[in-house]
């Protein structure tokens, strides 16, 4: 059956009209950082302060000797005084999230509808070439970076952490520009290799993994200028941009969420590398033959792993794991990107025709 070249087309203009919208949110995300309206936040040290003492306490509650034996109101604990927890962004217990401005919804907004015109690109994609939309290099990437969306909104929905958009979106806005320019590919037919039912198995297992892998390395890099800005403020030292933290989930809640990512996304890869090895040996007739592609995935996998088995067995958390993740992430960007473009292997074919 042919290709439905007005189909790819409108591919084509729903996700141009996915980037703008895109661009817009990370524009959103920017401006409430620069302009948006911030509500009070009382730090432990003005919540100590005497004047901010309780009228109870200051009628006599809190004498010396309820202070001593840390029975008094507003004790955390015996021998102890002050707030039972201080107030933070957003008010609630510490570390929750600040509720969204203006801007910050009108981003979320832009986002959602970016992500239904992106799965609707997406899926559009799929029906002009009669097939899964992910038999080549552009394909991928559009598929890898819709999934990264969606899993982002995911943790927008659980965890709150809106002012993360910034950071993410707009990698998503330049590697969907790129898609669009300089690895674009036309519609067209599937090589003979990639003409089986495992390609919808093998290839959306790595998507989806992808995509997840994807969000857990903005996490990790986030998490390092986090804990980097958190280190200057115990120390002390003068730090820039403290506003963008103050705004920020901790650095711990930042590790927490990242390596939740990996935790996902590890087994959807261990599936897609062994869905792979029976694909291959139905195509090619050996189930591993060290194919580039094939080594890289490895390696990859070795590397979370690796990740994984150091925070379990070893206790590693905060840069130590944070590294480990960068690195497994970057063995996936050049098996994607490297490896498909300019290394010559049996999965040559995945790269731009």
């Amino acid at each position: 059956m042919p290709d439905n070249q007005g189909l790819s087309h409108l591919s084509d203009h729903f996700l141009i009209v996915a980037v703008v919208l895109y661009s817009l949110a990370v524009i959103a995300f920017a401006a409430d950082f620069a302009f948006g309206r911030r509500s009070p936040v009382v730090t432990r040290t003005q919540a100590d302060a005497p004047d901010r003492v309780p009228a109870g306490v200051a009628a006599g509650a809190g004498t010396a000797d309820s202070a001593q034996s840390g029975t008094g109101p507003g004790t955390t604990g015996p021998g102890t005084t002050g707030p039972a927890s201080p107030a933070e962004p957003g008010g609630g217990r510490p570390g929750s999230p600040a509720a969204p401005g203006l801007l910050v919804r009108i981003a979320l907004i832009l986002t959602t509808a970016g992500l239904a015109l992106h799965i609707t690109g997406v899926i559009t994609r799929g029906l002009a070439v009669h097939r899964v939309p992910w038999g080549d290099m552009y394909e991928f990437v559009i598929s890898v970076s819709c999934v990264a969306v969606l899993f982002f909104i995911g943790l927008m929905i659980k965890y709150r952490p809106y002012h993360l958009g910034l950071f993410f979106m707009a990698p998503i806005v330049i590697i969907l520009g790129l898609a669009q320019t300089v690895i674009y590919t036309p519609a067209g037919p599937l090589v003979p290799a990639l003409n089986s039912y495992w390609l919808a198995i093998h290839v959306t297992a790595m998507t989806l993994a992808s995509g997840t892998f994807m969000v857990g390395a903005v996490l990790a890099i986030v998490y390092l200028f986090a804990e980097r800005h958190t280190r200057r403020v115990a120390a002390g030292l003068s730090t820039t941009y403290g506003e963008v933290f103050r705004l920020l989930p901790s650095a711990e809640r930042l590790d927490q969420i990242a390596y939740r990512t990996v935790v996902f996304a590890f087994p959807i890869w261990t599936f897609g590398i062994m869905a792979g090895a029976i694909w291959a040996d139905e195509a090619w007739g050996r189930y591993w033959g060290w194919d580039p592609t094939e080594t890289w995935a490895f390696i990859t996998w070795v590397v979370y792993a690796c990740f994984l088995h150091a925070r379990v067995t070893a206790g590693w958390r905060g840069r130590r794991a944070a590294f480990i993740q960068l690195l497994g992430f970057a063995c996936l960007l050049f098996n994607l990107l490297g490896v498909s473009l300019f290394i010559t292997g049996l999965h040559s074919y995945a790269g731009l025709s």
